[in-house]
């Protein structure tokens, strides 16, 4: 019953931020509608602030939870990593655009952005170290040093978030599955054997 109802609350707040934006949506908003008291929010939220990590934190969660699955796939390590990198900008994209005005929000605070990317930057990590440990053992991969790449390839697709989910580069001629094949691609000419 806790975890329901705080479960509950997360839901109604990523809704309400996404329709209202966060600055317009107030703890009694979340409350009402779901259907619960103030004091109960407060029960399981001290602050506006802390229910919009836990909405981020839930994102996270399920993009975490989908790169989980690449990651324990039976294919090749080459294969987890291209899966990877193009379920990761998919995915960035998708939570990024349901939650309508916390997307205006994303593009215009990179505090915000910096924020939400540290709570899942080092499991992110953790999950691609894992496919280039595997590589590695399998001798497909050449890496000098495992710590380093995986961080370094994470945060250069954390980098590419905003121009992938704008679609920045289209007017170049670069399409969200182009930038997508190049960034697999340079990541893959560094690292594989030859």
């Amino acid at each position: 019953m806790v975890s329901k109802t705080r479960e509950r609350f997360i839901e109604v707040a990523r809704q309400l931020f996404a329709r209202k934006g966060v600055e317009n949506t107030t703890m009694n908003d979340i409350a009402s509608a779901s259907e619960k008291g103030r004091r109960t929010i407060y029960t399981y939220f001290k602050s506006k602030r802390e229910i919009f990590n836990a909405v981020i934190a839930s994102e996270a969660d399920q993009l975490l939870a989908r790169l989980r699955e690449i990651v324990a796939m039976e294919d090749s390590p080459r294969d987890k990593l291209v899966k990877y990198i193009d379920c990761r900008f998919d995915t960035m994209n998708e939570i990024v655009s349901r939650n309508g005005s916390l997307k205006a929000g994303f593009f215009r605070d990179v505090r915000k952005v910096d924020r939400a990317r540290k709570l899942i930057t080092d499991k992110e990590t953790a999950l691609l170290r894992e496919i280039l440990e595997e590589g590695v053992r399998q001798g497909v991969f050449n890496i000098e040093n495992m710590n380093h790449s995986a961080l370094v390839i994470t945060h250069t697709i954390h980098g590419l978030d905003v121009p992938y989910i704008r679609d920045n580069l289209s007017k170049e001629g670069i399409t969200q599955e182009q930038l997508k094949r190049y960034v697999t691609k340079l990541i893959l000419n560094g690292i594989e054997k030859r």
